[in-house]
């Protein structure tokens, strides 16, 4: 596969109205819970992306009916829940949603579950989920190694109750557990034993799934219980605000102004952060009729921020540090070694390959402005790289970005969104 070559833009001004695909997060939670629900379910313009592909098709292999229709620009995906049943294969991907997710899940149905996946998905974490799910008396095959490859022998159900998790590696074990938990005989109270949670409007998007199917949720200091049944829904997906994170970060860098189309005017997505970031970093943002108008004049300011809860935004926030007018610490992103590769050095790597000075920490990134030269921009298979090393190219002449087509992880038009921003 040849490298992109990056548009670059220079100093022209940018002048676009944009609508970005549906929230991935959402669109996985929402399937999950409407494969559990009595009654079935219409989703309205979710995302289809890798991951939401690797979902349904998850879902799908255990019994679940599901159809995709399309009208116009709009789609819908109906969800009619069936018995969960084995034997079957998933194929996770690297999709952290689909790997967590589906696990206890599988626990529902009878039979043999088998997951495998792409070989970082046999690195990343699952142990303390595995942990969990034995605990709840669920059989898992996973020759000690407590990760993926591995077999669920699944009973046909859970019966509940109380179990402990550590989460601090990655709030989705706590949310698997809380999206099955409805299907379970007796509810299931859930305590986080570890360090830190992060991403906890992951956390709180999932709550508010929840409480929307109809479930009963109780929240106290972490610990937290779910317990009733779940109906079917009929609901509209919001945009994928994160996704909209280069876009935004275009006119930061190139100066004009950008509409992100039905931008929520409140929502527990991570990415509406980036409306209080990036206007820390100089850019100018109101709420119009037709969604967020984000004006920018070409200089961008660097900023010390934690972003514990919205590490996803890290690769795009840290290649506009790259290109600010003085120096960027961000920090309380140790998780994200995790991801779908070790993002930090990641980010280090590919920032001094192209002239940056980045300071590594165990939880930080130092950004400190140099002037960048033209380079070949790795993504390590990861979507959020690939968009960072976009942001690049606009400012910086020459810049290929390896593997553009990861993005389509969970924003498979990438490509022809940026040529419609940069038109």
């Amino acid at each position: 596969m040849s490298d992109w070559q990056a548009p670059f833009r220079g100093d022209k001004p940018i002048s676009a109205t944009l609508t970005i695909p549906g929230s991935k997060s959402a669109t996985n939670r929402a399937l999950v819970l409407a494969a559990l629900a009595q009654t079935p379910s219409t989703l309205i313009r979710p995302l289809h992306s890798r991951d939401t592909e690797l979902m349904i098709k998850a879902l799908k292999a255990l019994g679940t009916e599901i159809s995709i229709t399309t009208s116009g620009s709009d789609a819908t995906i109906q969800v009619n829940p069936k018995k969960l049943m084995g034997p079957a294969s998933i194929d996770v991907g690297n999709a952290g949603t689909v790997m967590r997710f589906i696990l206890p899940i599988a626990a529902l149905a009878q039979g043999l579950i088998h997951f495998d996946g792409d070989a970082r998905s046999h690195e990343r974490p699952v142990g303390p989920l595995i942990k969990a799910l034995t605990d709840l008396g669920v059989s898992i095959k996973h020759d000690g190694r407590f990760a993926l490859p591995l077999t669920i022998n699944g009973s046909g159900g859970i019966a509940g109750g109380s179990v402990a998790v550590d989460a601090s590696k990655s709030s989705q074990f706590l949310s698997a557990l809380l999206l099955a938990a409805p299907a379970m005989r007796n509810g299931l109270e859930v305590r986080h034993i570890g360090e830190r949670l992060p991403s906890l409007p992951h956390i709180e998007m999932t709550l508010d799934l929840l409480a929307t199917f109809g479930a009963q949720v109780s929240v106290a200091d972490n610990l937290w219980k779910v317990t009733g049944s779940l109906s079917g829904k009929t609901m509209a997906i919001e945009p994928d605000l994160s996704n909209a994170a280069p876009f935004l970060a275009a006119v930061m860098v190139c100066g004009g102004e950008v509409i992100i189309k039905d931008w929520p005017i409140k929502t527990n997505q991570p990415g509406d952060r980036l409306r209080e970031i990036f206007t820390q970093m100089g850019a100018n943002m109101e709420f119009v009729q037709s969604g967020l108008r984000v004006k920018g004049n070409g200089v961008v300011r660097g900023i010390d921020i934690d972003l514990h809860n919205e590490g996803e935004l890290t690769p795009v926030i840290a290649a506009l540090a790259a290109l600010a007018d003085s120096p960027s610490r961000l920090t309380g992103i140790g998780h994200l070694r995790l991801h779908e590769t070790d993002r930090l050095s990641a980010l280090r790597n590919e920032l001094e390959l192209l002239g940056g000075k980045v300071t590594e920490g165990p939880d930080s990134l130092l950004i400190e402005p140099r002037t960048l030269h033209s380079g070949t921009f790795h993504t390590y298979e990861d979507h959020r790289l690939a968009t960072a090393g976009a942001l690049l190219g606009l400012k910086v002449s020459g810049i290929r970005v390896e593997n553009i087509e990861t993005t389509r992880k969970t924003l498979p038009d990438f490509v022809e969104l940026w040529s419609t921003l940069l038109r």
